[in-house]
């Protein structure tokens, strides 16, 4: 280390062209672990969607070969192979050596690209440790090859490799012709090898991942056919070679195609297309011919084109796009579309005010956003980025256009006077109203005690039986069926920490039902009240009032009913319960066995199947014992006595419990959509299919 005295201009680096990029590689692609890896590979993929974006090309196809390298070829223009009159290079050497050097700087090749700091090519050439590149134009095929992003030649024994004897290129500008081509076919193909020496050893291609963001750019270029080839053979757990696999892509509804396809819920609104320009005025630094730069004010064009619909569910799904690059911090477009929605609703709200009930309070974002699937792009030339990963829009005027398109067509589409499209705009008017008086009701939630003392216990249901413990941990709910049940259950509870509270039969099917008839289904709404932690978005599983909620119903059909409707409601507004482990099903007998024991009193044995049941007979039939006839057989939890009930289904040292698990939530979803949703024909089709499993002996008639 210099010392003060000795530190002078000697000490200075001088980093020139690709070193800078294999010196500090993170200020380019971000890591150089997997995540960078893959960002190489999308600076070539997009290049190639640019081409298809400004209309030449339709097929871009992807290979990650077994030697670790990675091709990707598209039908586009080809890169430029003649001369450029600047540096005297070919156009194929200036992309991949040039840094800040392309198509995308305002020469008019790209009205709206991906691209903008024009050092994606330039900086994957500098990463490998060989890069490839073949060009069809002009009835020739052109070939350059690279090792650390210097021009050269490879001179392979058979199949290609980084680690053959490398000849840098002696003439610069020369770009060898290697073979014909069809006339009139141009093409391109980049083939590299990234270089092990800048990346982590453990860095890999996901090809899941690669299959997602090639799916999200199909739907965002309609008539895009990607195709992703994986040919590495990789091998199993077990040690098996896996075979090549082969994915395409190609979807022609665009982002309303999209939208369709991320929407989790059932929809409460078809999908909805905005689409809108705008113009703005930039300043930008112009090169002169003689080099010099000049401040120029240049006029842009902005547009918009946005597909969202409304699902009946709390949660949001929100992507946005640059000229086809995912923005997932958002930025000023996404900034703009929130506000224009937010100020369109709150105003179509206000003038139906008396109608939907609203009150004076005013919907915010959040309540406006839940249960919304939407795709927003933007398109312009030239956009600004925070940074080469391109994670944030920061163009500020796109801003006011997003917002000012945004807003408009969604007031239209409020004010609508269509019979379908009045019936829509109602409905989301009532949800996000719905979703208001929600969240409001959760903040008066929070300022309150969640435990009510003696006295303020009357704003909970009265026919609620609670317990006296305030130790969450070990307080429980149940939810009984029936005040006949609830009798008995009363008897068997252990009151200091077992809660009780009965529902009248069957409770709404929320599935089917939108919000605002849930929250005035007197059932429903005791419930959510009783369990104490809010419903939907604003659930706060911190403030529910009992560790374990434990459905208790009879072994029939209608009690199996009851229980597949009141999981229903927790999986549609209180899912956090359910995906802490917090609820459970209990498990009543189905039978009594009275075994008759001479001298001594009788044993009582529960059984809680038909096939246990027939064990245990069989058993005491072997041993010789005798038991009463007819066995009895429980319809209900009421036909028991307090001691039983508590015996068999509530004493936590004797009973039972099915804890409801959520393995898979997309699954699950759509099994509740099948059998409890409002769309009937999926649910007969699948009930005739499955008749033949039923047994009818079980049904009780």
């Amino acid at each position: 280390m210099a010392s003060k005295s000795e530190y002078s201009a000697r000490h200075l680096s001088v980093l020139e062209g690709l070193e800078a990029v294999r010196k500090r590689p993170g200020m380019y692609i971000g890591s150089t672990d997997s995540r960078g890896l893959m960002h190489c590979l999308w600076e070539i993929i997009d290049n190639s969607v640019d081409e298809a974006l400004a209309g030449f090309g339709s097929n871009i196809t992807t290979i990650l070969h077994a030697d670790g390298s990675v091709e990707v070829q598209d039908d586009g223009r080809g890169i430029p192979v003649d001369i450029e009159p600047k540096t005297g290079l070919s156009g194929v050497e200036v992309v991949f050596t040039k840094l800040h050097a392309g198509g995308k700087f305002g020469g008019g090749s790209y009205t709206a690209s991906g691209g903008l700091h024009g050092v994606g090519a330039s900086v994957v050439n500098a990463l490998s440790a060989r890069l490839d590149v073949e060009v069809d134009r002009g009835g020739k095929t052109y070939r350059m090859q690279f090792r650390h992003g210097e021009p050269g030649t490879f001179a392979d024994s058979g199949r290609p490799s980084p680690d053959a004897p490398f000849t840098p290129a002696e003439e610069a500008g020369a770009l060898p012709v290697v073979g014909k081509a069809k006339r009139g076919v141009t093409a391109t193909r980049v083939r590299y090898w990234a270089d092990r020496q800048i990346f982590t050893p453990d860095a890999t291609f996901d090809v899941e991942a690669l299959v997602r963001r090639a799916r999200q750019t199909a739907f965002l270029v309609p008539g895009l056919r990607i195709t992703l080839r994986d040919a590495r053979r990789l091998t199993d757990a077990e040690g098996n070679r896996l075979p090549e696999s082969e994915e395409v892509l190609q979807y022609d509804g665009g982002i309303s195609e999209f939208v369709e396809f991320l929407a989790p819920d059932a929809k409460v609104t078809e999908v909805w297309r905005i689409h809108g320009t705008g113009t703005f005025h930039e300043t930008v630094p112009v090169l002169d011919e003689k080099g010099h730069s000049r401040v120029t004010e240049v006029e842009r064009t902005c547009e918009v084109d946005v597909a969202l619909r409304w699902g009946t569910g709390y949660d949001t799904t929100l992507r946005s796009f640059v000229n086809i690059i995912a923005t997932p911090k958002g930025g000023t477009h996404q900034a703009g579309f929130e506000a224009g929605l937010l100020k369109s609703v709150r105003e179509a709200i206000k003038a139906n005010a008396r109608k939907l009930k609203a009150g004076e309070e005013k919907p915010e974002k959040d309540d406006v956003l839940a249960g919304m699937t939407a795709v927003l792009t933007v398109r312009l030339a030239e956009p600004q980025f925070e940074g080469q990963t391109k994670e944030v829009l920061g163009t500020p005027a796109v801003r006011q256009i997003v917002s000012k398109v945004v807003a408009s067509q969604i007031a239209e589409r409020l004010a609508a006077t269509g019979r379908n499209e009045k019936a829509q705009a109602t409905t989301l008017m009532e949800k996000v109203v719905n979703e208001m008086k929600t969240r409001i009701s959760a903040r008066k939630h929070k300022e309150t005690q969640r435990r009510k003392t003696a006295l303020e216990s009357s704003t909970l249901p009265a026919k609620l039986a609670d317990c006296r413990t305030k130790d969450v941990s070990r307080s429980e709910l149940f939810i009984v069926e029936g005040d006949s049940a609830l009798g008995t259950a009363k008897l068997a509870r252990s009151s200091e920490f077992q809660a009780l509270l009965p529902i009248r039969g069957k409770i709404l099917n929320v599935q089917k039902a939108s919000v605002a008839d849930m929250l005035s289904n007197a059932e429903c709404a005791a419930i959510i009240q009783v369990v104490g932690a809010g419903s939907g978005r604003t659930f706060d599983l911190a403030s529910a009032r009992y560790q374990k909620v434990i459905l208790m119903t009879d072994a029939d059909v209608d009690g199996a009913h009851i229980r597949t409707l009141l999981l229903t409601l927790f999986f549609r507004y209180m899912r956090p319960m359910i995906e802490d482990g917090r609820v459970y099903a209990a498990v009543p007998p189905l039978h009594r066995v009275e075994v008759i024991r001479r001298g001594k009193a009788n044993e009582m044995i529960y059984t809680y199947s038909e096939a246990e049941l027939h064990r245990v007979l069989a058993a005491l039939d072997k041993e010789g014992l005798n038991y009463k006839e007819p066995i009895q057989r429980y319809k209900g939890l009421g036909e028991m006595d307090a001691e039983q009930l508590a015996e068999t289904t509530m004493d936590p040292r004797h009973r039972t419990l099915r804890r409801v698990r959520l393995e898979e939530a997309g699954s699950a979803d759509r099994v509740f959509e099948l059998l409890m949703g409002s769309d009937v024909a999926p649910r007969k089709d699948f009930l005739i299919s499955s008749a033949h499993r039923l047994d009818a002996d079980m049904i009780d008639a």
